[in-house]
């Protein structure tokens, strides 16, 4: 028995993700409109009685010169994912998408197959036997995810192999670290963080670092400290008016959605950084932050207060969003592995995006398009 599949207002999209536990930023209507070279679209499944039981926000990237469609859900759709009952929500998606026009589809199921604590992350780093994350016994291995898996296979998706986030190549990151909030004091939370972490909030309080909120005209400030960073790390950096469009959608869905901080030491901002918020999860999104004065710990003291603020608001977990799933000691992005698992977080394995070709000949055409730049 498969649900019914139309197209949704934003209203009703939006009281939908409301009534449930917190829902992907990637997963809000107003995040379509953060990305204007893809077509957003809102999408609702309803049962026989008319109820709406499940909600997509779909990107639609058209193919150059042809009117064919790259469909793509970022850590959705907004279902019940439960192995046994994919088929009735997940073919009326594809028969909806490929009268759309669309020649793929990639989603990225919001489900959790394992979790590692800071504890067992911290062992598989000291660990030479151990290269990866999976080499690491998982504290928690969620028992329906694999399940998921299979059946997905079955139906005829792909494991994505991770794209970055340029262009066609959309990717959200697999292995991400979360710090659970719920059911904690803030003292708590601070004796979670190792050492390093609490000598660093104190030296960042002793040196007199002041961390405030900013609003949209400090966008501007964020920024050098943004384009210095991805000079510094060799990543290419987004337009200012990413940022700008960021904000005025997601402020305008909700004025609490995303929030700037900035981190000042003697007149100067030393570090930045933008908070999202979606019911009780806060993800830290971007950071930003100068070479100059590292010896007072601005970007410490400017995380540790986002995770503070973050759990008086009642939020439950404090996403520091993606993490390599290397331990190797020489590679370079170790060092932010251990910096957010230091906080107290926990490595999560998400299930991974997946791929359908609705049309294997663009679908292949695409690929290795891809694969050549």
């Amino acid at each position: 028995m498969s649900h019914h599949l139309k197209a949704i207002t934003r209203e009703e999209h939006l009281r939908f993700v409301a009534s449930r536990p917190p829902v992907s930023h990637l997963q809000l209507p107003s995040w379509g409109e953060v990305k204007p070279d893809w077509r957003a679209e809102s999408l609702g499944w309803f049962d026989d009685g008319g109820d709406l039981v499940g909600t997509a926000l779909v990107l639609l990237r058209p193919l150059p010169k042809l009117r064919r469609y790259l469909a793509y859900l970022p850590e959705g759709p907004v279902i019940d994912w439960n192995a046994a009952g994919l088929d009735r929500w997940l073919e009326p998606m594809l028969a909806h998408l490929k009268r759309r026009g669309a020649f793929s589809v990639k989603m990225g199921p919001p489900v959790v197959a394992r979790r590692w604590s800071a504890e067992a992350v911290k062992a598989g780093i000291a660990d030479p036997g151990a290269r990866r994350l999976r080499d690491v016994k998982a504290t928690v291995d969620e028992p329906g995810a694999r399940e998921i898996a299979e059946r997905l296979r079955r139906a005829g998706w792909r494991q994505a192999e991770p794209g970055g986030e340029d262009g066609f190549a959309a990717g959200q990151p697999r292995y991400v670290c979360q710090v659970p909030l719920a059911g904690r004091s803030l003292e708590q939370i601070q004796n979670g963080l190792n050492q390093q972490w609490r000598r660093n909030v104190k030296k960042a309080e002793k040196a007199g670092v002041k961390v405030v909120q900013g609003d949209q005209e400090d966008l501007r400030v964020f920024y050098e400290l943004y384009v210095e960073t991805a000079e510094r790390d060799g990543f290419v950096p987004r337009p200012l008016a990413y940022f700008r469009r960021m904000w005025t959608a997601l402020t305008a869905e909700d004025p609490d959605r995303m929030r700037l901080y900035l981190a000042h030491h003697d007149g100067e901002v030393l570090a930045a950084a933008t908070m999202l918020t979606v019911g009780d999860h806060v993800w830290y999104s971007y950071g930003a932050s100068t070479v100059r004065r590292r010896e007072v710990q601005a970007s410490t003291a400017l995380q540790w207060r986002m995770m503070s603020d973050a759990h008086e608001r009642g939020a439950r977990v404090y996403d520091f969003r993606g993490i390599t799933d290397t331990l190797d000691e020489d590679d370079p992005l170790l060092g932010l592995l251990r910096f957010k698992v230091g906080a107290g977080g926990e490595a999560v394995e998400y299930l991974g995006e997946w791929d359908y070709p609705l049309n294997k000949v663009l679908h292949k055409a695409l690929q290795l398009y891809l694969s050549r730049r």
